[in-house]
């Protein structure tokens, strides 16, 4: 049977949108109607789900289906009732490649599952038992004929299994055979799992096709480095005047960057400052001789966004920059800020770029009573065509130099439909390129951002400290939500210091760092977390002499004395080699007994493996297509092979940075993949070994901890167990 849907005119008709033969509603992962395409990544496993039923009582069954870029059928996955009762079934697909893809869900009569359920109660009740067989016999032959074949299902169907179903049907139809045993040669274990292989569907009925846009993997999974390249290398003179770092002495710090495994390096904006209204250290008003100013107030009669600052080098220095960063398999991030100084050449020669004021002043920005004279913002409301063409001109210079993502600063401050048309822009030609946005607002500003092209957003993550606000927002962001709005977890950043790790000293930041690294597929880390700066600007969550108003050049030498670079070089190792990790929409929290105990696991299957390791984050996708491992070298594409259990890691935290706390963990093995025995389910009965100190216990249902932060603040758990139980559930909760 083919899987089209039924012709136009008659009953079992669907037309797009409407309601086919076996109903499919509450079809997702689909954003407003399929009007923007859900994300995915290559190697992502893309939880499908639908409401599927039917009249009677008949049983029905569901198939989701992955459709490549080309328009051709390129996966199905059988689908699970989740809920038993509400009609709620749930299945796994994974893209391989980058593209357009899209997927559907088929709706189906199971008439196998009818037969078998209908059948055993009857036969063994001794009703109509000839009867029953003989419709077995009739629905075999159904099963077997070759003009029936399911274009999807059939290949999937082997010589083997034909042979076994032809041997079912001889049994059926044999009735010298007790009838009990024509019914257990019916519905054998063997036979059960051929049909599952392939299965027998009838009256197909196909939801609407839904896009589903799939990016590259570190779109989904990745570590961000960031740093102020002006501070590497920087220094002062005797007189006491600053000189400038380069990208040629912040090029130097890469080596240690790459060694503590992250995959990209961000850069806060390169390009020349203003000087008028120029901002002073600690963001005071006026500067002082030799200050550098804030690096987002952007253009100098240098020139403007396109242009490079002349401190820090030439054209040629900043692409030098990116090629050694490549070599160590690292991609270059740059900051986007739209807004301008008074000195911009856009202000003189596009002054309909921005707000002029009654008096013919151009507005600076401003948030009442506060007044940021040093930074103009753009208006797209006079001008909106030449000003969309000049910044993606702008962005496409930064990528013909090597820049392969872009973290926009602000971008709930400019119109939606300006970055709808910019990110498509950028999308036909660099599909490659990453768009991070930093839009700390309102959820539905930050969630249309998502979904109308930004690959990954900062989240509330920084503020969320308390053990239910914790487990409440890891349960959100990989949730649902997660086919929209990709976290990106930063413990700090260079404008965010929150009082936990104010005060939390080296444990506070070693907690907030293994709950973004294990938290999060993409995490982030401002320069300095290392050496464990934490002393605020009194009366603000901002760093003292920040960064963004003078040089911060730091003794490196002095970061081995905290443990974090070591910590963090240990976490991305972790994420690097443990694949479950690297998965948005696969957590599970489990409850613990103590209110500053947070537990959470991440479970990938083992049938999924090799997708989601042929997109590890051990290598670098540059644009062109090449390869390249941390060595700079060409790898290509290994083949894989499949691994024979899932992937599975429990992450047990303390939340308090000063204290220890002792706890019990109620898991929820069946998220875990694991089965107790009987008996006593606390009995160790499964291998926990910890990938963080390298110990290794045997555990049951409900482990006790006890985590002192002066030691130790976590366990980041890798379960193995010879009983695992597959659940269908492809390891995600």
């Amino acid at each position: 049977m083919s899987s089209a849907r039924n012709p136009a005119g008659g009953p079992g008709r669907t037309s797009p949108g409407g309601i086919g033969r076996i109903p499919v509603i509450q079809v997702s992962p689909v954003v407003e109607g399929g009007r923007w395409p859900a994300k995915a990544a290559v190697g992502e496993v893309v939880p499908v789900t639908a409401t599927v039923f039917r009249e009677g009582h008949d049983a029905v069954a569901a198939t989701a289906v992955l459709v490549a870029p080309d328009g051709t059928d390129r996966s199905w996955a059988a689908m699970t009732d989740v809920a038993p009762g509400l009609d709620h079934f749930r299945g796994f697909l994974q893209p391989d490649d980058v593209g357009e893809w899209a997927f559907r869900v088929e709706a189906w009569s199971d008439p196998y599952a009818t037969w078998t359920h209908d059948a055993t109660i009857k036969i063994e009740a001794g009703i109509d038992v000839d009867l029953m067989l003989a419709e077995g016999a009739r629905l075999f032959r159904r099963i077997l004929r070759p003009e029936r074949r399911d274009a999807l299902i059939a290949p999937h169907r082997t010589a083997a299994d034909t042979k076994l179903l032809g041997e079912t049907l001889t049994a059926l139809e044999d009735d010298s055979r007790p009838a009990a045993v024509r019914l257990a040669a019916a519905t054998s274990p063997e036979v059960r799992e051929a049909l599952a292989r392939a299965p027998h569907r009838e009256l197909v009925s196909a939801s609407d096709t839904y896009p589903l846009r799939v990016a590259r993997p570190l779109a989904l999974a990745g570590a961000w480095y960031e740093m102020f390249p002006r501070s590497e290398g920087a220094y002062q003179k005797p007189d006491g005047t600053w000189v400038s770092g380069t990208f040629a002495t912040a090029a130097k710090r890469l080596p240690a960057i790459a060694s503590m495994g992250f995959d990209v390096v961000y850069l806060t904006p390169v390009s020349p400052i203003g000087t008028t209204f120029r901002k002073g250290r600690n963001n005071t008003l006026e500067a002082e001789p030799g200050d550098p100013g804030s690096p987002y107030a952007i253009g100098s009669p240098d020139g403007g966004h396109d242009a490079i600052h002349r401190d820090l080098g030439t054209e040629e220095d900043f692409v030098a920059f990116v090629q050694e960063a490549r070599g160590m398999g690292l991609e270059v991030a740059l900051d986007i800020a739209l807004q301008c100084s008074p000195d911009h050449p856009w202000v003189t020669e596009h002054p309909e770029w921005f707000v002029v004021r009654a008096d013919g002043s151009i507005a600076y920005a401003e948030n009442p009573p506060k007044k940021y004279q040093d930074i103009y913002p753009l208006s797209f409301d006079t001008d909106p065509d030449g000003l969309s063409a000049a910044v993606l001109d702008v962005l496409r210079t930064w990528i013909d130099r090597g820049v392969t993502l872009f973290r926009v600063d602000n971008p709930h401050t400019k119109p939606l439909n300006f970055w709808e048309w910019l990110l498509a822009e950028v999308h036909a030609t660099h599909p490659e390129v990453i768009f991070l946005s930093e839009a700390f607002t309102k959820p539905a500003m930050m969630r249309t951002l998502a979904r109308i092209g930004f690959h990954q957003s900062y989240t509330y993550f920084t503020w969320r400290n308390t053990k239910e606000e914790v487990e409440e927002y890891l349960t959100e962001v990989s949730g649902p939500l997660g086919s929209v709005m990709r976290p990106n977890f930063w413990p700090t950043t260079h404008d965010i210091l929150t009082p936990y790790v104010q005060h939390g000293g080296v444990a506070g930041h070693a907690v907030r760092a293994v709950l973004a690294a294990t938290g999060s597929p993409s995490w982030g880390m401002y320069s300095g977390y290392e050496l464990v700066e934490n002393t605020p600007r009194p009366g603000v969550e901002e760093h003292i002499d920040n960064e963004k108003y003078e040089y911060r050049p730091r003794a490196w030498e002095r970061a081995t004395e905290y443990g974090i670079a070591a910590l963090v070089t240990r976490l991305n190792t972790i994420r690097r080699e443990h694949p479950a990790l690297r998965q948005l929409r696969n957590l599970t929290v489990h409850p613990t007994t103590n209110g500053q105990v947070v537990a959470f696991s991440r479970r990938i299957g083992a049938e999924f493996l090799s997708g989601a390791r042929s997109g590890s984050m051990g290598s670098t996708m540059v644009p062109g297509g090449s390869t390249v491992d941390r060595r700079g070298a060409d790898v290509g594409v290994a083949p894989v092979t499949a691994p024979a259990h899932d992937d599975v890691i429990v992450v047990v935290l303390n939340l308090d940075p000063w204290n220890s706390q002792e706890s019990l963990v109620h898991l929820d093995l069946k998220s875990l993949g694991l089965t107790a025995p009987e008996g006593d389910p606390d009995a160790p009965f499964y291998v926990a070994h910890d990938l963080l100190s390298n110990e290794t216990y045997g555990w049951g249902a409900t482990p006790y901890v006890r985590l002192d932060p002066a030691h130790r603040v976590a366990h980041v758990l890798h379960v193995t167990s010879a009983g695992t139980d597959r659940g269908g559930t492809g390891g995600i909760s």
